[in-house]
């Protein structure tokens, strides 16, 4: 009897989980976790075609170095197979005056979009989801565009982009069920675009894991981790490394979050949580009348606060 009731208690927290990840907005806007998508779309009601669609706003503040980020997500679901979505990314400088110069810019444009190629359990209880989706930034002047413009004279704005694809599985047995969710993306930008652009386009794995848990007043709350692997080094960057052409270390992206939502037919979800992104990177020599200083280039953002709240009508 006790070990029925734990299974409905847990099954209930984990649907309303897998439910989330049907409205749950990233920081660009696609469905999934804090940072990284998933094989779920935007739910899309019985018997209709269009979705009600869902916003999000997403905040992390990394002032120290790189600046903070504000996120306005607007995606729309078609039949429970796709989405489409657009994110503004607005950012503010940070309070670095040797390198928040190369984040000096008002933001840029990212457009995303999935389709899903395989419904979850198609075919047997253990066959994942599977999602083939792809993202596009536009204005983007972080980083590689500021150093352009130091080298050259010229700032330079960048596209780049992902192309990805993604396996999700929530797994409903107690006593713990999980939600996985682990993929390859082909991309050309570092840290999302924050980051600038990428010398190559290059493959890079992600992923993540959820534990939906009961909460307090009908509530469901996920704890859960995930990864993104960035590309090693960003255009223009090797340029002020020490010695030149240096290399750059961009280490994974990183973030722990909690997510917080209904247990029965959602319409919100409310994520909090902390993601290490870069510390130093590298050494640059700054000149001074005594000859060169060599310094270490760190972001300071190996422990920034993240937050986002995403609803659906």
């Amino acid at each position: 009897m006790i070990l029925r009731a734990l299974s409905r208690f847990f099954l209930c927290g984990l649907f309303a989980a897998a439910t989330l990840d049907a409205q749950q907005l990233t920081l660009e806007g696609q469905t999934g976790g804090f940072l990284t998508p998933t094989a779920y779309v935007v739910y899309t009601q019985k018997g209709s075609f269009f979705s009600h669609p869902a916003v999000g706003y997403h905040f992390v503040n990394s002032n120290a170095v790189i600046g903070d980020i504000h996120t306005f997500n607007f995606e729309e679901g078609f039949a429970n197979r796709a989405e489409i979505g657009y994110t503004r990314s607005v950012h503010i400088t940070g309070d670095s005056a040797a390198f928040s110069s190369l984040w000096r810019f008002a933001g840029m444009n990212v457009f995303n979009g999935k389709v899903v190629a395989l419904k979850e359990s198609t075919g047997g209880e253990w066959m994942p989801g599977v999602g083939v989706g792809g993202v596009v930034r536009t204005g983007d002047r972080f980083v590689s565009g500021a150093l352009n413009q130091a080298l050259t004279g010229k700032l330079k704005t960048y596209t780049n982009g992902d192309i990805y694809v993604v396996a999700t599985k929530s797994y409903l047995k107690p006593p713990l069920p999980i939600l996985a969710n682990f993929g390859l993306k082909f991309t050309n930008a570092s840290i999302y675009g924050i980051g600038g652009q990428a010398t190559r386009f290059g493959g890079r794995l992600f992923g993540g894991l959820g534990f939906p848990l009961p909460g307090p007043w009908k509530t469901a709350i996920v704890p859960a981790a995930g990864f993104t692997q960035e590309p090693p080094q960003i255009v223009n960057l090797g340029a002020i490394l020490y010695p030149p052409p240096g290399k750059a270390h961009i280490p994974t992206t990183l973030d722990y979050a909690l997510r917080i939502t209904q247990k029965e037919h959602p319409h919100f979800a409310f994520d909090i949580g902390v993601g290490q992104v870069a510390g130093t990177i590298g050494t640059t020599a700054l000149l001074t009348p005594a000859g060169p200083v060599f310094v270490p280039v760190n972001l300071q953002a190996r422990h920034v606060f993240g937050m986002g709240l995403s609803i659906r009508p």
